[in-house]
């Protein structure tokens, strides 16, 4: 259903905005007021984007060989950071949209089965979910703010489990910084995973099929559900251990939606479009705003 409102109650120009000259999509983040940024998958170029006004436009030109996965800004730092798939993540500046910071995470000799995917930003510093196997990799962030060396933490128990395509995919924890709550696109499953020692445990209750990007404000939780194009919002317990699905969430424009941001009481949700292939074919891409 489109997103109303009327001028002046913050609602958007329009509940559909083309990302112009995209060629594929993944990732969102969300910026200051109504800016959002959105990643190009296979060319790595990221948009820039004005929620309020409806309108998008390149800002990162990536350098040739890059792609764009999860994204996530770092406001306070001023940095963009960016899962790069096959082995790599980068971290941009946020106002100039230079390279601050190149990782290679995971064995020059299977990058391949390393699919850099999400991330997540804390005070700690970046997490990123690795899709093909059942790690994590952390990036610190000194109180400082200097970004230190990547590390590789290893997940054990439910969530570990390697069944499919996409594993591990979407990341966000509370605002105390722990656990880390994971989807798990091949399970449908959500997972909490201890920073320190990867133990994971899954949440009772919620079955979320083809869980993707993921949303946490409180308690409750957005999950993207990619193949079957809707959002489910999960109202979880307050020690993390258990859920219940409120609400689902669809929108005609839906079409492979993989990751969402917040603003105010809507979402900004970003199609991939993967239905049409590894290397998607679409026309054009987009972000469709919902209430949520």
């Amino acid at each position: 259903m489109p997103v109303t409102g009327g001028p002046g109650a913050g609602a958007p120009a329009t509940d559909v905005i083309v990302l112009p000259g995209a060629t594929s999509a993944q990732g969102i983040a969300k910026g200051a007021g109504h800016t959002f940024y959105c990643g190009d998958l296979w060319l790595g170029n990221i948009f820039r984007g004005d929620l309020e006004r409806g309108t998008a436009e390149l800002f990162i030109d990536a350098p040739e060989g890059r792609l764009a996965m999860g994204l996530w800004a770092d406001l306070r730092h001023g940095w963009l950071f960016v899962g790069g798939g096959l082995g790599w993540a980068y971290v941009y500046d946020i106002e100039t949209g230079a390279t601050v910071a190149t990782y290679q995470l995971g064995e020059l000799d299977d990058l391949a089965s390393t699919l850099v995917n999400k991330v997540f930003v804390n005070r700690r510093g970046a997490y990123f979910s690795n899709s093909s196997k059942p790690v994590l990799y952390f990036v610190p962030i000194s109180p400082a703010g200097e970004l230190g060396p990547a590390a590789t933490l290893p997940v054990t128990g439910p969530a570990a489990e390697i069944s499919g395509e996409f594993n591990l995919n979407g990341i966000v924890a509370p605002d105390a910084g722990e656990p880390l709550i994971i989807s798990h696109t091949a399970n449908g499953k959500l997972y909490t995973v201890d920073p320190a020692t990867g133990v994971s445990r899954t949440i009772e209750g919620v079955d979320v099929p083809k869980a993707d990007g993921l949303v946490l404000e409180g308690r409750r939780l957005w999950v993207v559900q990619n193949w079957i194009n809707q959002v489910s919002r999960v109202r979880l317990n307050d020690d993390l251990t258990s859920g219940t699905v409120e609400e689902v969430i669809t929108h005609d424009a839906f079409q492979f939606p993989t990751t969402a941001v917040p603003f105010g009481s809507r979402l900004a949700v970003i199609n991939a479009k993967a239905d049409t292939g590894i290397h998607p074919t679409a026309d054009e891409y987009e972000v469709v705003v919902v209430d949520r």
